[in-house]
């Protein structure tokens, strides 16, 4: 509707505002003027009435001053008081004289003092309403300084002004409907073309045709409507082409494994991808217009940035930024440079999983140079003392080749130990899992170290084997028990003993703990016993045969099987290691 169209109300409120302005300013000068004159013309009268009363009041007694008074009031309507030089009120025909405060200081009474007509416009304390007053000097009984006055209520000035301001308000209200009448009919017609350029104008913007608007009048809109028919075939194709670019930016960057950000020249976020703010758990919307330091935390990436822009170069660095769980990054950033808009744009190569490989390449190298130095070293040196002529040393040259033999043995192991831990560390497929009896398993391992206990004196013993079964492998999960039995043998002291129990809990969980008598691990070695080729006690283990890598088998077999395992020790004491699963159900 044309009523509803901001040209509408602007045309009206152009129209309405000077109308209005000016029948405000003539209602209060009309109004005014009528008070004005309404006001004279009463004090006119109440001056002309006082001029006659004071005759009269010269020949009035003290006694008779009150009664006076009162037919005085009948005679003009109008209040009438006296007053005395002192400013004492004598008689009043509208409050006990008695009761009334001093006059003295009034204006009209001033004023009548000095030998003028005093007159004044007030609200009355007495009567409690706006009163006209006019004084005028009263010589009585001989003495001068006396006043008369008159006083009258101001309720026929109200209605004169009153039926003025409605005469003008009357007068108002046409002007302002002609006004509305004019505006409308201006508005409808001018809002008829502007909404078919507007329709145009959407057209263009919503990738829609629109009409040519060359038939439009020979005036500024007309003339405006013929350049944006001109325009639209030029912006049409750029737009275009402007869509298919952001189309093809878009896709490649959400796309994206590697997050991608952008900050302007305050720091705060202008653009990132979707991998970004995963990684630094934020949620969309929140990361547009936001602080850097507000969605990373870590001050080593704006830092970066803020000197890519200074320096007004591209660079490369390797940050670990706490905000993304410590995840190490490669990060590349380059200045971006639009004009007054200044930024820079920064990929983040996620390489955690590529240090975290490198380094235990590195430790794993390390540790299979050193592990396998000193059995080689032990090979080497006794097969050149035996072809040096330790051959012909009959009493020692079969010793020397036990030595070779179990170095040998040693290094066969090691290998095997490392084929073992490299196929449960591997992301090849797992075999379907199969039901496992706990308690058969752990029974069919202490058959297979039981020669071995027997050889060191040590009591293998059972205590609550509860029936429970779980979903896995039996052959891994039976290298997992020989491993900590084995162990328990090899660090124990003569005469003790191995304690494995069962225990199967009501939350469908079973655990299994194989205790020592033995050794005892120290408690500053307890979080690393798991890592691989790690040993409490080197020197003890490398002569028992240990490789270094029993314990790191039975964390990955017994986590590849869903399970967990944790150990408790006190030096001197013993251990006891124990493995959780849930029950197969």
């Amino acid at each position: 509707m044309t009523i509803r169209r901001p040209i509408f109300r602007k045309l009206l409120l152009s129209a309405f505002v000077p109308i209005f302005a000016a029948l405000v300013c003539l209602e209060f000068y009309l109004t005014r003027l009528a008070a004005q004159r309404e006001v004279a013309d009463v004090q006119r009268v109440l001056a002309a009435q006082a001029d006659l009363l004071v005759r009269e009041l010269a020949a009035v007694p003290p006694s008779g001053l009150q009664s006076w008074s009162e037919g005085a009031r009948r005679v003009t309507r109008a209040r009438v008081t006296v007053i005395d030089p002192a400013g004492t009120v004598l008689a009043d025909t509208e409050h006990d004289p008695k009761s009334m405060e001093n006059h003295a200081g009034r204006p009209e009474i001033r004023q009548a003092r000095r030998g003028e007509v005093g007159r004044a416009i007030r609200h009355s304390a007495t009567l409690r309403r706006d009163l006209c007053y006019v004084a005028v000097p009263l010589a009585w009984r001989g003495q001068n300084g006396f006043v008369l006055r008159l006083a009258v209520p101001l309720q026929d000035l109200d209605a004169t002004i009153a039926a003025v301001r409605w005469r003008i308000r009357i007068a108002s209200l046409a002007a302002l409907g002609l006004a509305l009448v004019i505006a409308f009919l201006f508005a409808r017609s001018f809002t008829r073309r502007i909404r078919r350029l507007q329709e145009f104008g959407e057209g263009l913007l919503s990738f829609r045709p629109v009409e040519s608007q060359a038939a439009e009048a020979d005036d500024e809109l007309g003339a405006l409507a013929r350049s944006l028919a001109d325009v639209e075939k030029q912006l049409r194709g750029m737009v275009d082409k402007l869509s298919l670019e952001a189309a093809r930016r878009e896709a490649i960057l959400t796309s994206m494994v590697e997050g991608v950000l952008a900050v302007d020249s305050q720091m705060r976020v202008i653009f990132c991808n979707e991998s970004f703010a995963r990684t630094m758990g934020a949620e969309p919307p929140a990361w547009v217009a936001q602080p850097l330091h507000e969605l990373v935390r870590d001050p080593e990436l704006p830092a970066m940035l803020r000197r890519t822009m200074e320096s007004g170069r591209a660079g490369k660095e390797r940050l670990q930024i706490p905000a993304a769980n410590g995840r190490a990054f490669e990060v590349q950033a380059a200045p971006l440079d639009a004009g007054a808009h200044r930024g820079v744009i920064a990929i983040l190569h996620d390489i955690t999983d590529m240090e975290r490989l490198e380094r235990v390449r590195k430790d794993f190298v390390a540790n299979v140079s050193h592990e396998l130095r000193t059995p080689l070293a032990a090979i080497q040196g006794y097969a050149e003392t035996l072809l040096e002529g330790g051959l012909e040393d009959r009493e020692n040259n079969r010793k020397f080749l036990e030595i070779i033999r179990s170095q040998a043995v040693r290094l066969n192991s090691i290998a095997a130990d490392l084929l073992t831990l490299a196929g449960l560390e591997s992301e090849a497929p797992s075999p379907p899992p199969e039901r496992v009896s706990i308690r058969e398993t752990l029974e069919s391992s202490l058959h297979t170290v039981g020669s071995a206990a027997r050889l060191r004196g040590v009591r293998l013993r059972q205590g609550r084997l509860d029936e429970a079964e779980i979903l896995g492998q039996r052959i891994p999960l039976e290298q997992v028990f020989v491993n900590l039995l084995d162990n328990a043998i090899k660090f124990n002291r003569e005469g003790g003993e191995v304690l494995v129990q069962i225990r199967r809990s009501s939350e469908g969980r079973v655990q299994i703990a194989v205790s020592d008598t033995g050794i005892g691990i120290p408690q500053e070695d307890l979080p690393r016993v798991f890592e691989r080729f790690y040993r409490v006690d080197k020197a003890r283990s490398k002569a028992l045969g240990g490789t270094g890598l029993g314990l790191s088998i039975v964390r990955h077999a017994v986590e590849r099987m869903g399970g967990s395992v944790a150990v408790e020790s006190r030096l001197g004491e013993g251990s006891v290691f124990t493995l959780e699963f849930r029950v197969a159900p």
